[in-house]
């Protein structure tokens, strides 16, 4: 089965041969977008290097590549950690001489209303919000300067563009607005070395780990369901296709741009939640 095809309604199109021979490193490749994106890397002719925290869902994610006549190199690296995606990336261009592609996919948050929230869950969010990002980047950008290019693009959220409305998302947004607003001063500096660094910001998607809870709770499907002016859910196919396209010779010339992936919903005024839906 195609990746472009794994979700029905999601975004689809020919994908062979857009990356061939690019190697493309992965964070978060353990499930969710991550691997999607992994999978549809691998099918447009990248060399995917994946890396999680979670091995088991990283062996998952090299098993379906697997069984889709698709190879992806699976690593368990923390990205948080300054000396873990050192090492990673340096093995990555030892075995392969070059990084072409970073996609800083990884992360983890704590949601709580501002007034409830810890210390600890607003440290920890930025941790695994921004430090992700910062410590791949870091250890990556050496070798891109050498090799003058590449494609960096991180993962961040409309919740670092917009409010929302009873999502207890404060430490989320500021975790994501620093990610849109370190593309676009890394975009500056990578410039003068070709090194494209640009952001994709999701709006909601529906992800096998978040469908139970969007299954049983109508305040959050309503979430989801009512803020795309496109009718319809977001999908982790639809955030691949961009990433796709940003990390291919096709997009040699953008750089610095916050991309929404959110089915018109940055686009929207309004109330974020149908309350009528949830009453």
């Amino acid at each position: 089965m195609s990746v472009a095809t794994v979700e029905e309604i999601g975004s689809r199109g020919p994908c062979a041969g857009r990356l061939k021979d690019k190697v493309a490193l992965i964070t978060g490749a353990g499930a969710g977008m991550g691997r999607t994106v992994s999978l549809l890397f691998a099918e447009a002719g990248a060399k995917v290097l994946g890396s999680d925290v979670n091995a088991v869902g990283l062996d998952e994610t090299a098993r379906l590549a697997s069984q889709r006549g698709l190879s992806i190199e699976i690593a368990t690296v923390d990205a948080s950690s300054e000396q873990q995606a050192i090492s990673w990336i340096a093995e990555a261009v030892r075995k392969h001489g070059r990084v072409d592609v970073l996609y800083n996919n990884a992360a983890s948050v704590r949601m709580a209303p501002f007034s409830e929230m810890t210390a600890q869950q607003w440290q920890e969010t930025l941790r695994c919000e921004l430090d992700v990002v910062f410590f791949p980047t870091k250890a990556v950008w050496p070798h891109m300067v050498a090799q003058q290019g590449g494609s960096i693009i991180n993962i961040a959220s409309v919740a670092g563009m917009l409010g929302g409305e009873g999502t207890g998302a404060s430490a989320h947004a500021a975790g994501k607005g620093g990610v849109i607003a370190l593309t676009r001063q890394l975009a500056t500096e990578g410039a003068p070395h070709w090194i494209r660094v640009n952001s994709i910001a999701p709006g909601p998607i529906l992800t096998e780990n978040i469908r139970p809870r969007y299954e049983a709770d109508m305040r959050l499907r309503a979430q989801f369901d009512d803020t795309p002016a496109l009718a319809r859910t977001g999908c982790p196919i639809d955030v691949a296709y961009a990433g796709l396209f940003l990390a291919s010779d096709e997009a040699l010339y953008i750089t610095g741009v916050n991309l929404p992936v959110d089915g018109g919903k940055t686009c929207k005024s309004g109330p974020m939640v149908n309350r009528s839906a949830v009453a």
